[in-house]
């Protein structure tokens, strides 16, 4: 099987990979990295010196995650989509096992046993499940060659369905959701017929409403979930809703160029919490300001962009359903954590790709990139 993946295409010269590469959504993915670790660095030196810690401690780990997600985006482009969805099923597989154990002997931390600790660096297979799930699903639907039936789509559901609750249990409602979302688009640009799509969101928000009735959601994720709707409530001012206020007041203080890297008593002052991971857009609010902020949220336009350009121009079904579900993921990520920290969005703990301090996250963004880059690369049928 090996000796048949390895001899599926020819190798093409560095020249032809060069002209067939999109160098523009490389180079956006490595404007938002070396953007992520420059507001890493501004919105923790300060609370680092105060803390007695070294002022560039996150933002060199951060640099480091870069290069590592780096190596792995460059791996995934030259094993290419379709070598990778052959072996789809298989990391899936190893997906179920790694969600298993790390539930069995992971680190826990803040009650969520999510990670795997390796020397001084955490490994979360959450943060990789929602691109396993898209070659899984990919490989699956692949092998129709038509459109999903009701039985087929039971089976692509039980599939998504079976990791989705074992990162649920975790508890890692934020991964959950990207999972939920990247298997939606998998599905529905794979060819699920309309009256079914109905059926899968009636059965959704059915889910939902059992969730909230059996007290299924801890309380702490139902307050987070639901803050936004009551933000404006001196009731949960300083509970449920603190986190969203503070962000609010971080960004709108930014004004229109912001206070300066390095400067602003909100996060400086650690007045806004996790802002460095789940809240870092209130630190580019608050330090550059809407100028700064709508060059990032530009940059992103960008990569959503080139995904779907990858897609469109895709030689192949394969191709298609691996960019949709990378566009559904890096797409819903910004859109719901930038959403989050102004109070239009639920708390769901979703980082920001690229820009989040995390190593598990930063890097599982960079392969996501590398599958769609080789789209490109590969010879179209």
């Amino acid at each position: 099987m090996m000796q048949a993946l390895v001899q599926d295409r020819p190798t093409p010269t560095w020249l032809a990979l060069a002209r067939r590469l999109d160098l523009v959504l490389v180079a956006v993915t490595l404007a938002l990295a070396a953007y992520g670790s420059l507001i890493v660095y501004s919105a923790t030196k300060v609370p680092n010196q105060q803390a007695g810690i070294g002022p560039t401690y996150y933002f060199v780990h951060q640099a480091a995650y870069d290069v590592v997600g780096l190596v792995a985006m460059l791996l995934t482009m030259s094993v290419g989509y379709r070598r990778l969805v052959r072996l789809g099923l298989i990391v899936y597989g190893f997906l179920l096992v790694a969600l298993v154990a790390v539930m069995a002997v992971g680190s826990s931390t803040l009650g969520s046993q999510r990670w795997f600790s390796i020397g001084p660096f955490q490994l979360q297979p959450s943060a990789f499940a929602s691109v396993g799930l898209v070659l899984a699903l990919t490989a699956a639907i692949d092998r129709w060659q038509e459109r999903i039936t009701a039985r087929r789509l039971v089976a692509l559901v039980v599939m998504a369905v079976v990791p989705i609750l074992l990162v649920f249990k975790q508890p890692d409602l934020g991964s959950a959701i990207l999972m939920l979302v990247t298997s939606a688009a998998v599905m529905v640009v794979g060819g699920v017929k309309g009256r079914h799509l109905v059926i899968l969101v009636l059965l959704g928000l059915a889910t939902v409403v059992a969730a909230l009735q059996l007290h299924l959601l801890h309380s702490y994720q139902l307050s987070r979930l639901t803050s936004f709707l009551h933000q404006n409530s001196n009731a949960t001012f300083r509970t449920s809703t603190y986190n969203i206020q503070q962000s609010k007041y971080a960004i709108s203080s930014g004004g229109l160029a912001g206070k300066g890297l390095f400067r602003g008593s909100e996060i400086t002052g650690g007045y806004v919490p996790a802002f460095s991971t789940d809240f870092i857009f209130s630190a580019v609010g608050e330090q550059l300001g809407f100028l700064g902020s709508s060059v990032l949220l530009v940059l992103y336009s960008i990569l959503s962009w080139r995904i779907w350009r990858a897609a469109a121009r895709s030689g192949d079904r394969l191709g298609r359903l691996c960019a949709a579900g990378v566009l559904a993921l890096l797409g819903f990520s910004v859109f719901e954590n930038v959403g989050m920290t102004m109070g239009i969005m639920p708390v769901a703990g979703i980082p920001l790709p690229l820009v989040s301090y995390g190593g598990s996250a930063v890097v599982n963004t960079f392969m996501a990139v590398g599958l769609v880059a080789s789209i490109g690369l590969e010879p179209s049928h």
